[in-house]
């Protein structure tokens, strides 16, 4: 959400982001962003629990239920304070689809609505947010996917009015990656649609095939300490260095000649065009239409079918395996990934504004 903020406002346009809630892991921004932040909610609100029957066990139930109900009537109306302050010819980007639950109670009258789903249709599909895109989306001005696959499968699922965007390429190191060390690395939150434990598994096929090499793991999560369980129960202390999270992400690529990723699921993911960026050759699962758009295999990366960690394995032993694969895949990252810049990425924004207005 900060990354396209800052794009619209260095091409000239107001911005204004809103959170549901303040984030639990914080990211280093800048002190002055130059455009105003609101959190609805000081944190997680609570989940809506339908009070049934009329036992007396259930008055403290319906006394929450009450209080949730009428703090989010005040958040609606703060809302709606926000949004009167953009007309005429505002414009509302919903970056996930859960805010669209009190955008929906909000009065936005006289505004473009645009809805967004960071996921492929298939991950969205097999979890709740299904049910959310087909409840709230048909009824915003435009909704985008990342990928023209994933638009053209919501559009024969019945949806309407969809269309797609891709995620801009935040920036492009002034130099690539020497590609020098003996690092592969991955940069994610330690959750499970990240796949670190398959990871895990697909680095226990490599390491003894290549003990000379380092898997350093970025990020951070709820799963940290079960998955260092599992590096410990797989014998790979020796070979994996976890890193933590990191707001240097070209500092860490730019010490990596591989980069890995063994995410379960996808939208258009940043690590992978950063570490493309960088000039870091990629493996990684083929596990959402946006992986495939970004990575062409064989010519600038190499993937693997979604979750096979073997498969992933042998993906990485040719990479590590060879020098002058990883420059000149490496080097056919870094220009192929350019069709995402920023320059390119705002004007495509531009014409759908452009198309809207129209």
């Amino acid at each position: 959400m900060h990354q396209m903020a800052r794009l619209f406002q260095r091409y000239g346009h107001r911005v204004h982001a809103v959170g549901v809630h303040r984030a639990d892991l914080k990211l280093s921004l800048p002190e002055d962003l130059g455009y105003p932040v609101t959190n609805l909610y000081p944190e997680h609100p609570p989940t809506p629990r339908p009070v049934r029957g009329l036992r007396r066990l259930d008055v403290r139930r319906r006394r929450r239920e009450a209080d949730r109900i009428a703090e989010k009537k005040r958040v609606v109306d703060r809302l709606s304070e926000l949004f009167a302050t953009a007309r005429p010819g505002g414009i509302l980007i919903v970056t996930q689809v859960w805010p669209m639950e009190w955008l929906r109670e909000a009065d936005t009258a006289g505004l473009t609505v645009i809805g967004m789903s960071h996921e492929s249709y298939e991950y969205s599909k097999a979890c709740h947010r299904y049910r959310w895109i087909k409840h709230n989306y048909p009824s915003v001005d435009r909704w985008l996917t990342l990928t023209q696959e994933d638009a053209d499968r919501w559009i024969a699922d019945g949806m309407h009015n969809v269309g797609f965007m891709p995620n801009a390429l935040s920036r492009l190191p002034d130099e690539p990656s020497p590609r020098d060390s003996r690092t592969v690395a991955s940069i994610g939150r330690l959750h499970d649609q990240k796949g670190i434990d398959l990871l895990l598994d697909t680095w226990a096929e490599v390491a003894p095939e290549r003990p000379d090499w380092t898997l350093r793991i970025y990020g951070a999560g709820v799963e940290e300490e079960a998955l260092k369980a599992q590096c410990t129960r797989l014998g790979l202390d020796g070979s994996v260095r976890w890193m933590g999270r990191t707001d240097d992400v070209p500092g860490a690529l730019a010490e990596a000649s591989v980069f890995v990723q063994s995410s379960r699921g996808e939208g258009f993911p940043l690590a992978l065009m950063e570490a493309m960026a960088s000039g870091v050759p990629c493996a990684a699962f083929d596990c959402a239409p946006g992986v495939r758009e970004i990575v062409q295999d064989e010519v600038d990366g190499l993937l693997a079918p979604a979750g096979d960690s073997g498969a992933l394995a042998r993906q990485l032993l040719r990479l590590t395996g060879s020098a002058q694969l990883r420059d000149t895949m490496g080097e056919r990252a870094r220009e192929n990934v350019q069709r995402f810049s920023e320059e390119e990425i705002l004007r495509r924004w531009e014409d759908l504004f452009d198309f809207l207005e129209s």
